[in-house]
């Protein structure tokens, strides 16, 4: 599965990411927004296998991608996808992870995440694609708010998130917001 954009290559896994990914995963500034048992190697690991082992199930429900510089096509600078699993039919959920390395900069997750929402309205058929982002985090909002999505509800998050006053934010964007979006 391949999704190619002006500058990067949206990609399956492949063993030769394992390391990077467990490397950017480990970074003190990517795990800020994460649960604590989240925050560990071993979640990692699991996180990085149950990517590739998605990648081999048919019908296909889930696509979490390797994200690579089309001028580096072996190095690793985040993951994105599509996942269906815990939605409605016709909806899924997006999620884009940049390492930190490469926050901020010539609005990479721009790019990926309008290549994502591109292949989800008009490979997939989807209808609806929905996210949620810990409230403290400003640069999933500000990128969820730029595709046009709508904040559908702020809630309580678990008891490390309320300990630190943060909430979840929960949006989604229809074919027909995005279709508005791109026609501009």
């Amino acid at each position: 599965m391949e999704i190619v954009t002006r500058r990067f290559l949206l990609r399956d896994f492949v063993e030769l990411d394992r390391s990077p990914f467990l490397d950017y995963q480990a970074d003190p500034r990517n795990l800020r927004f994460y649960e604590p048992d989240e925050a560990s190697p071993e979640h990692a690991t699991h996180l990085f296998e149950t990517f590739q082992r998605w990648a081999a199930d048919r019908p296909r429900l889930n696509y979490q991608l390797a994200i690579v510089q089309r001028q580096e096509p072996n190095t690793l600078i985040g993951c994105c996808g599509l996942r269906g699993m815990e939605c409605e039919a016709g909806e899924m959920e997006l999620g884009i992870e940049l390492a930190p390395t490469y926050w901020g900069r010539y609005a990479y997750a721009i790019e990926v995440g309008r290549a994502l929402l591109d292949f989800g309205f008009r490979e997939i058929g989807l209808e609806v694609i929905s996210g949620s982002t810990v409230s403290a985090n400003a640069r999933s909002n500000r990128l969820a708010e730029w595709f046009g999505a709508e904040v559908v509800a702020i809630r309580p998050g678990s008891s490390w998130m309320s300990a630190r006053g943060w909430n979840e934010v929960h949006w989604r964007i229809t074919r027909e917001m995005w279709e508005r979006r791109m026609a501009r």
